[in-house]
């Protein structure tokens, strides 16, 4: 969603990190090509308006103009003001001591609510240790209390047993009720939308939201939307007491207006973003983390989080256990692209890691699109499982056939071969080294290079950097 914002300010601020010193003029003509950014971003001009006043104000202080490094200086000023706007710190949901709390999910129609309301209660139920007991209030939709009980049977969340002919109000209480009398931590109330905010909506809002008490009203609406998603969230601040916001679809191609404008027009911080399709494609909205990301800091703790989440713990043993040893076959290779894939992809890993903007851009213009990896594995499926151990017997005779069953040509075939030698290469040495101390010393070294790592890996992968470049490989 960001990556144009990102690209703009990044381009803003290299101009400015190439100068020695710098006069109130070059700090007031930098800020005038950020409020230009934020605008094509589709930012709300009054949040631009006060963004830049409060920016330019600290950056043309005298900490900025006699400042050693005056460029890095203004980028953190920046930073700090994305921070603010964005809503300063993290906000957490208020689950009480004394279970159940409730939570009533709202929104309009189409925003993505059904799905979101299953996505908490699988964060929810893995990540905090919750038992969560799901409801459909949506009497109106066809099907819809049988969607929640589709995504609840998928994520292992249980839902309120339907009972025909039953208004919403009623719902909301028996769903209460079983979750008070069953020990449920969380019981989560998905009501009705509407394709607009209308007067029947909301009068039904109010009755369910008198009737259960809830200690959160979350509302989800959709990024793709822009300035509409916030005009959404005014229009319901207006009639319900929100206490926060899901914004979904934060992977898509919208401009990010509707994530910067949120906070500052109603009042209501965003608590979680939905980053994919997936039911576990949903993560806590930290401010500091998306202003990072913005700005091409990166998200250490963000990738290390994805990554916990995504690589199993025995697999991990299992690859410290052969790494120590020196070894590294196609199986691992293949191992590491799985995870890779898990994990957003290439350019998700990228925009994750700090200084990784210019690798980014690289890996773009080179070809390296995210079916590489999907390409290089079908390339290992087709191996046999004496091949994968043993890449060494692989004649020409065989790639052959190993390229007419993935789709792909000797040359990929090759270049897979030659990554997975180079990576077992690096092992060997890796152990002579001293192990994962020596890794450290290498990673490093490399990270002292703006992209050092990722170009590096652009590198294995045929990128830009690399033997042949992306381009041959991504010819197909």
């Amino acid at each position: 969603m960001f990556d144009s914002l990102s690209d703009r300010l990044g381009n803003v601020f290299e101009k400015l990190r190439g100068r020695g010193a710098l006069t109130e003029l070059d700090v007031r003509a930098a800020m005038r090509e950020v409020r230009i950014a934020l605008l094509e971003a589709d930012v709300a001009l009054p949040v631009v308006k006060d963004f830049i006043d409060k920016a330019t104000e600290r950056a043309i202080g005298a900490e900025v103009i006699r400042s050693v490094t005056p460029g890095q200086q203004v980028v953190k000023i920046v930073n700090d003001a994305l921070v603010e706007l964005l809503g300063a710190e993290a906000q957490g949901l208020n689950i009480p001591a004394t279970p159940p709390a409730v939570l009533m999910m709202v929104g309009l129609q189409g925003s993505g609510k059904t799905t979101s309301t299953a996505k908490l209660a699988k964060f929810l139920t893995e990540r905090q240790g919750k038992k969560v007991l799901m409801a459909s209030l949506d009497v109106a939709r066809p099907a819809a209390q049988e969607q929640l009980r589709v995504l609840g049977e998928q994520t292992g969340v249980a839902t309120l047993p339907i009972v025909a002919g039953q208004p919403p109000v009623a719902i909301a209480e028996r769903a209460r009720q079983a979750a008070k009398l069953q020990g449920y931590d969380v019981v989560m109330l998905d009501t009705a939308g509407r394709l607009s905010v209308d007067a029947a909506l909301m009068a039904e809002m109010a009755q369910i939201a008198k009737a259960t008490g809830p200690h959160e009203i979350l509302l989800v609406v959709d990024a793709l939307t822009g300035q509409d998603a916030v005009s959404t969230a005014t229009l319901f601040k207006a009639e319900v007491p929100l206490t926060g916001v899901i914004l979904t679809r934060m992977d898509g191609d919208a401009r990010g207006g509707a994530a910067l404008s949120m906070r500052a027009i109603t009042g209501q911080p965003i608590k979680f973003a939905g980053t994919g399709e997936k039911l576990d494609a949903l993560e806590a909205f930290d401010p500091q983390r998306v202003a990072n990301r913005i700005l091409g800091m990166g998200d250490i703790v963000g990738l290390v989080e994805r990554a916990a989440a995504n690589v199993e713990q025995e697999d991990a043993e299992r690859m410290a256990e052969k790494l120590a040893k020196g070894q590294f076959d196609l199986d691992d290779l293949a191992a590491q692209l799985r995870q890779m894939k898990a994990m957003g992809g290439l350019g998700a890993l990228a925009s994750m890691m700090p200084g990784m903007a210019q690798a980014k851009k690289a890996m773009a213009s080179g070809g390296m699109d995210e079916k590489l990896l999907g390409r290089m594995e079908a390339i290992i499926s087709s191996m046999t499982k004496t091949e994968r151990a043993k890449p060494a017997i692989i004649t020409a005779k065989r790639k052959i056939r190993i390229a007419n069953g993935s789709g792909t040509t000797v040359m990929e075939v090759n270049r897979v071969l030659k990554m997975q030698l180079e990576m077992a290469n690096a092992m060997k040495k890796l152990r002579k080294m001293g192990g994962m101390k020596g890794m450290a010393a290498m990673l490093g070294r490399m990270g002292n290079s703006p992209g050092g790592m990722m170009a590096g890996l652009g590198g294995l992968l045929g990128g830009p950097g690399g033997p042949g470049g992306a381009n041959k490989f991504n010819k197909r």
